[in-house]
């Protein structure tokens, strides 16, 4: 039966057929000639007919797409050779190379559309065999083999997707970086509007229409009516001397006059539902979701809640803006490739007051694999706002977070002076010599910021973009905006492959497993491979269990060290917070947020401020280096020094030794991959709890102090509100610090015995019980389906070596 054919068939949901295409001897080349007679002589029943029609009437269209692609190519390829041609470069390096990291590794060219296809390809058929297979198991759990089984199966799906964080300053070219990059002119809304800057927007893919979508999440209604009475108070407390310079005090009446109009001072009870008619979703907590045919169209309606001061005549008749309330909106596009595996997340710089905006800032900050920094081309060196913010989300990105990549953006670059007789030459020579110059002082300006702690200058890239050239053309070619390498980048993120393979393998070894039930093999061969696998599981644990430990103890040194600092500087740190150089009248509302906010405070402009960061700062300095060479963020060689990826239960050298249970044998080695690559996810989330522990244990430490401070009204409150965390930071000093060394210490522990330890073994014996002391003559025949899924992983395997 040919390969091709049968996990066609399987993929559409058609393997009944299966045999009536053997029988006719249909192999791949005659599959794609079938015509009405035949293929109604091989599916008599209309419903399967027209399913398989259609299904083979797409993969036609895919295939000449394909084709047409190669062609393409090598026609452009032939033009290249024929006639070479140098061109000025723009790259650090003076070569026209990608030189991106791909998710896993080194420096890879974008996947080509050929191999992107065949992967997904092998995806979805392998998932219809694994699909098929599933339901042959016996419905009944009497065996516990068969429950296993139907267990390991559902945890193939794994959803990889990868963020990438979008910072950057108000008309600094984001939304129009995101709609080049992504061949969307007119998605999200930019140029005649402002941005909101505590509105987080994420851009998707849409796999589930082909409309345009977005889903807009609100802050809670109980949110809402607990910052009302704060936002008006801090109103009336307002001099007429401070509300000019008051930038806080500019945000309360700009987000109340969005949300009521010019005139809500003399509107009574703010949350009447008169107010929410257009949104009823907000007071039930539920997020509300828009539908468009096109792009223009989804970003008309979504200007409301998520821009402010726009001066469009189309939105002229905008009575309501409800930014103010919302905290998050969803953007999904329909069939676009690059964001299969991709969300682009444009972020505010430095969190927001609202406690659920800024968790939720906190936490994507957290979660981005890379970091875009926009700013323009005008003097992008001495941009203040962009370095600030790269600074102070710096250690959230780094031990605190998983990002492997900064990209430092530079928009604008074909703003130029331009005399009247250049030529369009003349132009793109001047502005590819400014982008060189530019590369080399933002390259030496990384090197002397505080962010080089906790990455290093491989994880750090310039580029040069501009979309109106990108997309007008008038002086530069499109390779010289750079905005087709970030879309390159881009397609890197989205290749699938590793995560098909593990898919693949996993099943693979489900498939071997299954089959391997079938062997009557001696007793006594069984057992003494067990006892093999019994013993290097426990040499293989001592040697992560050692790793570890040597890495605790190194941590355990770091933080006493850091503890000590501390108690001695606590004192001097805190009076640089709560007495900055300016008058007291002024400082004093930025005092009282602060202990209302449990520590920290977001200034309109400037950088946040946030006093348990600057407690805990002694700490986690003390341990930064050491941390991100024991967790590094770039996946090279895994956490631990490698201890991880190092383990193994040497299954290749016993299946030479014992080809007659080599089934088995391979059903342990694919676990043990699958185990180790969750292993290393569960590390890369428990390391973010880990780091941060010691800012978060602070925070709990003077919760009740913050509480007391907040509570202090009329004259002397200033002062009452320093002396009282003056107070409480001197009598605490010889306990909080000690006990966020503790704290961090024991989650180290946990991670060590609980997530990893435990986890290994208990997996690992589990499948050594199921896969070779255990018989089920119940469990379906699937030599067929192995053949097919084996042919499958060893051509993903080799695609990928190569």
């Amino acid at each position: 039966m040919d390969e091709f054919v049968c996990c066609k068939l399987t993929e559409w949901g058609l393997s009944q057929s299966i045999e009536k295409f053997k029988d006719g001897e249909v192999d791949k080349e005659s599959f794609y000639c079938l015509g009405d007679e035949e293929i109604k002589e091989l599916i008599p029943k209309a419903g399967p007919r027209a399913k398989f029609k259609k299904r083979l009437s797409l993969l036609k269209q895919e295939q000449k797409e394909v084709e047409d692609s190669a062609q393409v190519q090598s026609a452009k390829d032939g033009e290249h050779t024929a006639n070479p041609q140098v061109l000025p470069s723009t790259s650090d390096s003076g070569k026209r190379t990608l030189e991106y990291q791909n998710v896993s590794s080194k420096c890879q060219s974008p996947p080509s559309k050929k191999r992107r296809l065949s992967t997904e390809k092998s995806l979805k058929c392998v998932k219809g065999i694994m699909n098929s297979v599933s339901k042959k198991l016996p419905k009944e759990n009497t065996i516990r083999l068969n429950e296993f089984l139907k267990i390991k199966i559902s945890e193939l799906e794994t959803d990889k997707r990868e963020l990438v964080g979008v910072f950057g300053k108000t008309g600094a070219g984001k939304s129009s970086l995101i709609n080049a990059i992504i061949d969307e002119e007119n998605l999200l809304p930019s140029g005649s509007v402002s941005a909101c800057t505590s509105v987080m927007i994420k851009v998707e893919a849409n796999v589930h229409s082909s409309k345009y979508e977005a889903e807009i999440e609100f802050i809670t209604r109980e949110e809402w009516e607990d910052e009302l009475p704060s936002m008006i108070q801090y109103i009336k407390d307002s001099t007429d001397d401070e509300r000019e310079d008051d930038d806080d005090y500019h945000d309360i009446v700009e987000k109340l006059s969005a949300l009521y109009g010019e005139e809500w001072e003399n509107k009574e009870n703010l949350m009447d539902k008169k107010y929410f008619r257009e949104i009823p979703e907000f007071l039930i907590s539920k997020n509300k979701i828009l539908t468009c045919e096109t792009a223009e169209e989804l970003s008309a309606k979504c200007v409301k809640y998520i821009r402010g001061d726009s001066k469009d005549e189309a939105d002229k008749n905008i009575k309501r803006w409800y930014w103010p309330l919302v905290k998050c909106v969803t953007v999904r596009v329909p069939q676009n490739d690059l964001l299969q595996h991709v969300t682009l997340v444009d972020l505010p710089g430095n969190g927001d007051c609202n406690n659920s905006r800024d968790k939720m800032w906190k936490e994507l900050v957290g979660s981005c694999s890379t970091v875009w920094i926009v700013t323009e081309m005008n003097r992008p060196a001495s941009e203040k706002e962009a370095w600030e913010i790269l600074e102070s989300a710096s250690s959230l990105m780094g031990n605190g977070g998983e990002c492997q990549r900064i990209h430092f953006i530079c928009t604008k670059t074909d703003v130029i002076k331009v005399q009247n007789d250049q030529s369009a030459a003349d132009i793109r020579a001047r502005i590819l010599t400014r982008n060189k110059k530019a590369k080399l002082m933002i390259n030496q300006k990384f090197k002397q910021t505080k962010v080089k702690k906790q990455f290093s200058d491989e994880c750090f890239k310039v580029f040069t973009v501009s979309t109106y050239e990108f997309l007008e053309q008038k002086c530069l070619e499109p390779d010289d905006t750079e905005i087709p390498k970030l879309q390159d980048f881009l397609k890197n993120l989205n290749d699938c492959h590793s995560e098909t393979l593990n898919y693949v393998s996993g099943a693979y070894g489900i498939l071997s497993l299954m089959q391997g039930t079938k062997s009557r093999l001696v007793a006594d061969k069984k057992a003494a491979v067990c006892r093999q696998l019994e013993g290097k599981i426990r040499n293989e644990l001592d040697e992560v269990r050692k790793s570890m430990e040597e890495a605790n103890k190194t941590f355990e040194k770091c933080l006493t060290k850091g503890v000590e600092k501390s108690k001695h500087s606590c004192e001097e740190r805190l009076r640089s917070i709560i007495r900055p150089r300016i008058s007291g009248s002024r400082f004093h509302k930025t005092l009282k947020s602060l202990v209302e906010k449990k520590g920290t405070h977001k200034p309109i402009k400037g950088n946040l401020i946030n006093l348990n960061a600057t407690l805990s700062s002694c700490l986690t300095e003390s341990i930064d280096e050491e941390f991100r060479k024991t967790f590094p963020n770039e996946r090279k060689s895994g956490p631990y020094h490698g201890a991880i990826s190092k383990f193994s239960l040497g299954t290749e050298e016993l299946i030479q030794q014992n080809k007659d249970v080599e089934l088995q044998l391979m059903f342990l080695k694919t676990e043990e991959e699958k185990l180790k690559t969750k292993l290393n996810r569960t590390i890369r989330q428990r390391k973010k709890t880990i780091y941060n522990s010691l800012t978060d244990t602070i925070e709990e430490s003077m919760e009740k102090c913050y509480k007391k401070a907040a509570a202090f009204r009329g004259k002397g409150t200033l002062d009452n509100m320093r002396e009282t965390l003056v107070k409480h930071v001197h009598n605490e000093k010889n306990r909080m610090f000690e006990r966020a060394k503790a704290v961090m210490l024991y989650l180290l522990n946990k991670l060590k015995e609980e997530d990893i330890l435990q986890s290994l073994e208990t997996t690992l014996m589990e499948s050594i019980e199921q896969s070779l002391k255990t018989d089920d003559s119940s469990i379906p025949d699937v030599s067929k389906a192995l053949e097919m899924v084996k042919t499958h992983y060893h051509g993903l395997s080799n695609s990928q070596n190569e």
